[in-house]
């Protein structure tokens, strides 16, 4: 009898040791199976955004495109909710939000002292040539860029030229004259003030001649991106005509020299008959070719477009000497 009355109290010691659950003393009426499961939950159940998680980064990690604005993204997730699964809900700020906590979505920020600043969204590692590109729509690389990008310059750009064409305009009125020539070429040439500041670079927006973006092609960039960019031969017209946007008349030369065994002259003047600039540019283009050590028969075919000007390299310039052969004032030393 004694033995079972001890048995009894060794039990009862060892269910009460089981009511202290990690030294948290439990009511007498709690039940011991409400005891062990204290702690435990049941685990939670997935958002909708998080089940379609897989597919949306299959879609992004996919998609050639990998720099995009706030409507681009909206238009994304409208595009794409059924197949995703997503609810009416979820919002394009909600969905920026998960990409950037959850993916590989990063803000960037493009300041201006002047203008208003951009904010675009990179998917993943991309070049600053995108994030220029991503800032007016239907723009291209052009001018001191394109040349960098061909491979016709030694020297580090400092900045991206990203050129969104006007819209058509009639054509002026009026005959060219030499004093009309003199005057507008007397002063320092016009410079965008549309500038934005990204990373380590400077971003020139740019605002040129309607051309249809006559002569733009796709290259690949540094990160095997596709870029929208001008030809060689538009290129070689561009950095003539706005030799600013292209460090100055002597990289232009260099530019020309290094373009020799690559520039179809037939498609540059088909190019330059095609933009019909009002000046007669193609004395400038020919009188580079010259001084960059190219065949005369392939640089006197611009002496048959016409040579009824005298005509300026540059703008602004303070000592000049005169190409009797051209008709072209350059600046002294070139």
């Amino acid at each position: 009898m004694l033995r079972l009355m001890i048995s009894a109290l060794e039990l009862l010691i060892s269910c009460i040791s089981l009511y202290h659950d990690c030294g948290r003393q439990l009511g007498i009426y709690t039940e011991l199976s409400s005891a062990i499961m204290v702690g435990r939950m049941p685990p939670r159940s997935l958002s909708r955004i998080e089940i379609a998680k897989p597919d949306i980064l299959k879609f992004f990690d996919n998609n050639p495109k990998r720099v995009y604005t706030k409507s681009d993204l909206t238009r994304v997730l409208a595009s794409n909710r059924r197949f995703w699964r997503l609810t009416q809900s979820t919002g394009a700020n909600y969905f920026i939000s998960f990409l950037m906590e959850k993916a590989s979505l990063r803000e960037l920020k493009l300041n201006s002292s002047n203008y208003s600043g951009f904010v675009r969204y990179a998917w993943g590692e991309v070049s600053a040539y995108e994030v220029a590109l991503s800032v007016k729509p239907r723009s291209y690389l052009s001018h001191g860029t394109a040349v960098s990008l061909h491979g016709l310059t030694d020297q580090v750009p400092k900045a991206i030229y990203a050129n969104q064409e006007q819209s058509p305009k009639p054509a002026p009125r009026g005959e060219l004259t030499q004093s009309a020539i003199d005057r507008a070429f007397s002063n320092q040439q016009r410079r965008s003030g549309y500038v934005l500041d990204y990373d380590h670079w400077r971003i020139v927006l740019l605002s040129g001649k309607n051309s249809g973006n006559l002569g733009v092609i796709k290259i690949l960039g540094p990160l095997q991106e596709e870029l929208d960019v001008t030809s060689i031969e538009r290129t070689l017209i561009d950095i003539a005509v706005r030799p600013i946007y292209a460090g100055g008349v002597f990289q232009v030369l260099e530019a020309y020299k290094s373009a020799r065994e690559r520039v179809s002259v037939n498609t540059l003047i088909a190019t330059l008959k095609k933009l019909n600039y009002i000046y007669t540019e193609h004395q400038i283009i020919g009188f580079y070719m010259q001084r960059a050590g190219y065949d005369e028969k392939r640089y006197g075919r611009l002496k048959d477009l016409g040579l009824n000007f005298d005509f300026h390299l540059s703008y602004g310039m303070k000592e000049s000497e005169f190409d009797r052969e051209w008709r072209l004032r350059y600046p002294k030393g070139l």
